[in-house]
């Protein structure tokens, strides 16, 4: 194995070890075969070398084809619907907030989270909501469309929780507002493409400190503050810019904190598509699970997982199968049918899901 610059990445060449950003968010999986999509999602995120295979050599890369899964998803009517309407919410929601921040007008709060809850359609479910999540691909925005799709997760998330009407409408506003900071940050740090500086992160790290000033201001509930200051705190206390631990992080910024890091990973961008629920529930496990508050984490983890059961998938090995039996010891590794054989990815620990079907 050796490490080799971004710059000099070649299609065909074989991951070693899995790639992380500056963030620790796992961006391409070990043993994954680079193509120029990758390379370029590589570039995307900051990443300035990865550990490469050298006994694999270079192999034929595959192709940027497109999954046949989310392909589908959005050729259906609800898609299309939803995407208008998501459009049409994220373009209000980008006016109305930037005059909060530069012209100090007063947050319309009720009627942001009523826009954003009428996305929510009884007839999408939860499980279209979180694929449509991951699907918004026209969008590279990491403060309009992404809080939205935060607060349409924390949403549904709330629900999973067992939460009261009154308080999953909270965690809604908790999600679209927690990344109002962002909007002090000059945008040319918001917006780079590369890597940042020691100097750049740092002050991107302000963002949580800048949007609890920003809604201080506001006339909303105290949760909201402290979801914009906490949402980035870790239960095992490596979090920012507090490094607060379980017990003194607000119980709606935790819920954020894990709605925030999921979106992150799945939706899809105009420079790369999101990655696979389950190599995202994989790099949740692989993190450490300390992180985030337990019953929250595991809750969430459990209902995404169970959302695909029964859902056709591809493997590393090139198989495809069912996921047929959860496995409650590792979520990312469930049992599944492949024909007449049957693949506990429990124990074959050298493949893993690479995409929905």
């Amino acid at each position: 194995m050796s490490r080799v610059d971004t710059e000099k990445l070649k299609p065909g060449m074989v991951l070693h070890s899995d790639a992380y950003n500056y963030n620790d968010q796992l961006i391409l999986p070990e043993g994954m075969v680079l193509n120029e999509k990758a390379i370029d999602k590589l570039h995307q995120y900051g990443v300035t070398s990865v550990i490469i295979d050298d006994d694999a050599g270079v192999v034929p890369a595959p192709e940027d084809t497109e999954n046949s899964y989310w392909s589908r998803l959005r050729s259906t009517p609800e898609f299309k619907q939803y995407k208008e309407d998501f459009e049409s919410t994220v373009n209000v929601m980008s006016q109305t907030m930037t005059d909060v921040v530069t012209k100090n007008a007063p947050l319309p709060k009720d009627e942001l989270v009523n826009e954003a809850m009428s996305i929510l359609h009884p007839a999408t479910g939860d499980v279209n909501v979180f694929d449509m999540v991951h699907n918004m691909r026209q969008y590279d925005d990491i403060t309009f469309a992404h809080s939205l799709n935060v607060g349409l997760i924390c949403n549904v998330f709330a629900g999973w929780l067992g939460l009261s009407e009154s308080e999953i409408r909270l965690a809604t506003e908790c999600g679209i507002f927690h990344d109002i900071g962002k909007l002090a940050i000059p945008e040319d740090i918001i917006k780079k493409p590369g890597k940042l500086s020691t100097a750049e992160f740092a002050i991107v790290k302000t963002h949580p400190v800048e949007g609890f000033k920003i809604l201080s201001k506001q006339d909303v509930d105290d949760h909201v503050r402290q979801a914009a200051l906490m949402h980035h705190e870790k239960c095992d206390g490596s979090g920012y810019p507090l490094g607060l631990k379980s017990d003194e992080i607000d119980f709606y910024a935790k819920l954020v904190c894990i709605a925030d890091v999921y979106e992150a990973m799945t939706a899809s961008r105009k420079y790369r598509d999101g990655l696979c629920p389950f190599t995202v529930i994989e790099a949740f496990e692989n993190e450490g699970l300390q992180k985030y508050d337990t019953a929250m984490i595991m809750t969430f983890l459990q209902k995404i997982v169970d959302t695909y059961m029964m859902n056709r998938v591809g493997l590393s090995n090139g198989m495809e199968g069912d996921i047929i039996f959860i496995n409650k010891q590792r979520l990312s590794r469930p049992l599944v049918k492949c024909g007449d054989k049957y693949i506990d990815l429990f124990v074959e620990k050298d493949l893993r899901i690479e995409r929905l079907l």
